[in-house]
């Protein structure tokens, strides 16, 4: 499997906490890196967020993103998940960490699939959760989101499936 950026934490603290005042092009970019776009994705992203051409360069630079290869073990708890594999753990028996980061992989993965760049202040809100509280309290949000992208089955499905998997 090809590597892909992800955020590291000192990425996902910029996020929440603006420290460094990133250019908004920059910014921007860094909220679209997820560990799932290739790298001809983020390039295509780019110019329409007016981010610099070196943006993934700068961004890694700053250790704000760096490459992973392969799937984190916590993507592949995810997908294990969303695909009904029963040696996917309940995120409920996960610690308070391991279920924040689920949830933020299946959240950003299925704003990423279903609704696109459509979905990028809803991005935002999901950066600012601090917490999988925060995540779960953001999950009608995303379904009303679904809602419009695909349908209302789907969207209720998806959130039915997320709220199983928290079980």
């Amino acid at each position: 499997m090809q590597s892909r950026w992800s955020k590291t934490e000192a990425g996902r603290n910029e996020i929440q906490q603006r420290s460094r005042k990133l250019p908004a092009g920059l910014r921007s970019i860094l909220l679209m890196v997820d560990g799932q776009r290739s790298d001809d994705e983020l390039q295509a992203m780019m110019s329409g967020l007016h981010a610099p051409d070196d943006a993934l360069a700068q961004l890694a630079a700053d250790g704000l993103i760096e490459r992973r290869s392969g799937a984190a073990s916590m993507l592949a708890a995810v997908s294990a998940a969303k695909t009904g594999e029963p040696a996917a753990p309940a995120l409920q028996a996960m610690t308070p960490a391991e279920r924040y980061n689920a949830l933020y992989a299946r959240i950003t993965d299925d704003i990423r699939s279903h609704i696109g760049l459509k979905g990028y202040f809803l991005q935002l809100k999901v950066e600012r959760c601090a917490d999988a509280d925060e995540l779960v309290a953001l999950l009608p949000d995303v379904a009303t989101a679904l809602t419009k992208a695909r349908d209302h089955t789907f969207a209720t499905r998806w959130l039915e499936d997320v709220r199983a998997s928290m079980a």
